[in-house]
């Protein structure tokens, strides 16, 4: 039988999905985390027949896995998309759901229940048809994906897959490759005095001023340098940046957080390097110069193989799908496609189109909902095989 979309069923799911506030509680403390959102994902995965499984890698922060059992030998797809989201500071009905010429608007509804949404669909899409899969196939709705992806990473030994389809949204092209980032700490120390004692005072904060004259020269040389061919150069920024406590008083201490975005080929150590190798250089023009530096946090890049089954897969479903090849582009922001990449999952993006992530007005255009769940439902066709 041929794939048909639910569009109703589609839209009532992200209609569902925004309605429920899933801000993330790391970001905006109090905020109710994942546990009603779990609760409605799992019983619209459960009424469809599939398997559900909770996976909590932190109290109140669940992930929900719904599984599409093969009939055995296949190899197994997930499609993966997150169900938390940032705050709503701004936003006027933030989960009203509303529906105007063919958008869906609300929190979430882009950044990426819309996604989610078509997943579920996908799923409808294969059950309607009465197409049994050699590989299972597996729908993971994750937490946390807006901090520290705890979801996504509880899942890797967890529920192992074959290949992913991480649905963020691309406007229904191909991304095959990401940047990653690296979040660094440096302290410069100085000594406190009162600003009337130059001969006791020793400013941290000018002190920092020379870091930051070295990293925007190094900020320089990124922008004139190595470049991949989807993504660009690499970049860094001074983020935030704190010293001082008075007018009256030379700095003691100040601290500058950066952050350095990466490409494929780039390592926590090279980019560390960099950072070390400015500070040292200072050390040498002015022994009294006290900076330390500290490693935050680092996300890898993430880079699919363009010759793998699924690229293959989701590139031909998309060409069916549209009547035309999908564009292949890189995206900026990081996405937990680099997990499951950096597990030996062959990866690859693709998601609806919309505005909005992160912003005060935030909505996802339903056609291309129901477009990628006709996509990711052809490709796992594809990929898993028939029984």
């Amino acid at each position: 039988m041929p794939l048909a979309i639910d569009h109703d069923f589609a839209t009532d799911v992200v209609s569902r999905l925004v309605r429920t506030n899933s801000i993330n509680p790391t970001l905006v403390p109090g905020a109710p985390g994942e546990a009603a959102i779990a609760d409605v994902t799992a019983r619209i995965l459960g009424d469809l027949g599939l398997t559900v499984e909770w996976y909590e890698p932190s109290a109140g922060r669940p992930s929900v896995v719904g599984r599409l059992p093969g009939s055995g030998g296949g190899p197994r797809l997930m499609l993966n998309a997150h169900y938390d989201t940032v705050g709503v500071e701004g936003m006027t009905d933030p989960f009203g759901g509303a529906i105007r010429d063919g958008r869906l608007y609300g929190r979430g509804a882009y950044d990426m229940k819309g996604s989610l949404a078509a997943c579920v669909a996908a799923a409808k899409a294969l059950l309607d048809a009465g197409h049994r899969l050699a590989g299972d196939l597996v729908i993971a709705a994750v937490s946390d994906e807006e901090h520290a992806s705890l979801g996504t990473q509880s899942l890797l030994s967890a529920v192992p897959v074959d290949a992913a389809v991480v649905t963020e949204p691309t406007s229904l092209r191909l991304c095959l490759a990401h940047k990653g980032f690296s979040w660094l700490e440096v302290t410069t120390r100085g000594r406190a005095a009162h600003g009337s004692r130059p001969d006791l005072g020793i400013d941290a904060n000018l002190r920092m001023g020379r870091v930051l004259h070295e990293l925007d020269r190094l900020e320089r040389a990124l922008r004139g340098g190595r470049r991949h061919p989807l993504l660009g150069p690499g970049s860094l920024h001074a983020a935030t940046l704190h010293g001082g406590t008075g007018l009256s008083t030379y700095a003691a201490e100040c601290r500058l957080a950066i952050e350095r975005r990466t490409l494929p080929g780039d390592t926590e150590a090279g980019v560390i390097a960099e950072i070390e190798a400015i500070l040292a250089s200072l050390r040498e023009d002015d022994a009294t110069f006290d900076a330390t530096l500290e490693h935050v946090l680092t996300r890898a890049p993430f880079e699919a193989r363009p010759e793998s089954r699924i690229v293959e897969c989701v590139a031909a479903a998309g060409e069916a799908v549209l009547g035309s090849a999908l564009p292949r582009v890189g995206e900026t922001p990081w996405m937990d496609a680099a997990l499951l990449a950096s597990v030996g999952v062959d990866t690859v993006v693709i998601g609806p189109h919309g505005e909005g992530a992160h912003a005060a007005v935030e909505w996802v255009e339903l056609e291309s909902v129901f477009r990628l769940a006709e996509i990711l439902a052809r490709a796992a066709l594809a990929f898993c095989g028939e029984a």
